[in-house]
Parts: structure tokens; sequence; C-alpha cells
């Protein structure tokens, strides 16, 4: 990551953090932007600016950065409602249509979503495309013994795909939920997503797929320009 990645990430997850307001029931995202979103957040709790806020983690990795930050923490399946949730995401399309998942999150992360009241999605210049999976690979969660059926009803719908390998361990990722998953490529990108997120998750052995579709209300984007760090509110018209 460049420095001036860095610096956009950075901005963009403190503007959204002056979002979270005192009593809130806040979702927490997963990934690199929405980390440093949870760190800033638990700043303000230890220094006493916001107070009473409790968090919904979208992934293990989130749930321990916050449990070191102090941050008091529910179990989803103990809520039905959230205030607000803030997370990255992949690409963000002109239509506020979203690829999440390059942490392997995306499962946790579109449930904590779904029941927002408001989700805000913090991302830098660069996660901005004009159609989805040009560049980034669609994930799909699969069951582990579904893997290859999976992958052929892919191929009969045009996504090429490949089983996502661990870096640091030999063998396949497996998320959160114990599954596997395949990160997909369609040719000329992805023209329908509300279509296409419907039909792959229809596929049997699928838990669910990284495209975000009519989610998000909200998109914090960081920018560099001419040296300085600015952050850009793009809200659905």
């Amino acid at each position: 990551m460049t420095d001036l990645q860095s610096q956009m990430k950075l901005a963009v997850a403190m503007a959204a953090v002056d979002q979270i307001q005192d009593g809130m029931l806040l979702g927490l995202g997963s990934g690199s932007t929405a980390a440093l979103m949870i760190k800033s957040l638990g700043n303000k709790i230890k220094e006493g600016s916001l107070k009473e806020v409790v968090g919904v983690a979208t992934s293990f990795q989130g749930e321990v950065l916050a449990q070191q930050l102090g941050i008091p923490l529910v179990a989803f399946s103990a809520v039905s409602k959230l205030d607000l949730a803030i997370d990255g995401a992949d690409e963000v399309d002109p239509y506020f249509q979203l690829i999440k998942g390059g942490g392997a999150c995306h499962v946790q992360e579109k449930l904590v979503a779904s029941i927002a009241d408001r989700f805000v999605v913090v991302v830098d210049s660069t996660k901005l495309v004009e159609k989805l999976n040009l560049e980034f690979k669609l994930p799909v969660e699969v069951l582990p013994t579904s893997w290859q059926l999976v992958q052929s009803k892919l191929k009969d719908i045009g996504g090429e795909s490949d089983l996502r390998m661990a870096q640091k361990k030999a063998g396949p990722v497996v998320t959160d939920q114990g599954n596997l998953v395949l990160d997909v490529s369609f040719k000329n990108g992805i023209t329908e997503p509300e279509k296409l997120e419907s039909q792959i998750n229809n596929f049997p052995g699928v838990l669910e797929n990284g495209l975000f579709v009519n989610l998000t209300d909200e998109v914090l984007v960081g920018k560099v320009d001419n040296g300085s760090t600015t952050v850009t509110q793009l809200k659905k018209s």
C-alpha cells in the first residue's frame, strides 16, 4: 500500500467515525479501512468523546481488534436492527452497487449491512469503477463439498473461477463460517448485479456471494489532490 493510499484510507475512516453518535448500535466492518475506523472509534471511546456505543463485528479479525480497544460488543444473533453500519468495499460502481469479500468476510458483512438503518461505505478513490468485476473478482462462498459443482454452474453462466488459496498456510482459504471461496471473473464484467446476485445464490452449495446490491446509502471517498487529503461524500440522489 502506498503512503498516499494510506492517507486516503485514514482520512475516510476518521470521517466515518464523525457520523457515530452516543448510544448507537453499530456494525463494525472488516478490512484495512474498516480497521482504521475501528481504531479511531476506540480512541474516541477511550477519551470519552463517544459514550454507550456498542458494536457488532463482521469478522473474527474485527472482533479481536474491537476487544483489544475496549469497544463493547454484542453478537449479531442478539440484535434485529442497527443504527449504522460502516464498512469498506473492493469495488463501488456509479449506482452504489458493490463487490466485497476480498477478506472472505462478505457473508457476515452482508448480514450486518442488511439490518442497518444506514449503511455507509468507506473507500479510497482507487475502489471506484465504472463497471464491477472487470478488475476485482467476485467472491462466492461455498460449502467445502460443493466447490467443484458450483464452479461448473458458474462456468455455465460465463464465469471462470478459481478456488482461493491461502497465503500463509497450505491449502485453501477457510472462512469464519468454515467454508471455501471461489473467485469469479466474467469476461465483460457484471452488467446486471441484482440478477446475478440472485442467480448465483440459487446454486446448490452456495452460501452467499460478494455482490452487495441496493444496500448502500452513502459512500465516503478518500482522495489526494495536490498532496492534500480530502473526503468526498456521495449520497444516492
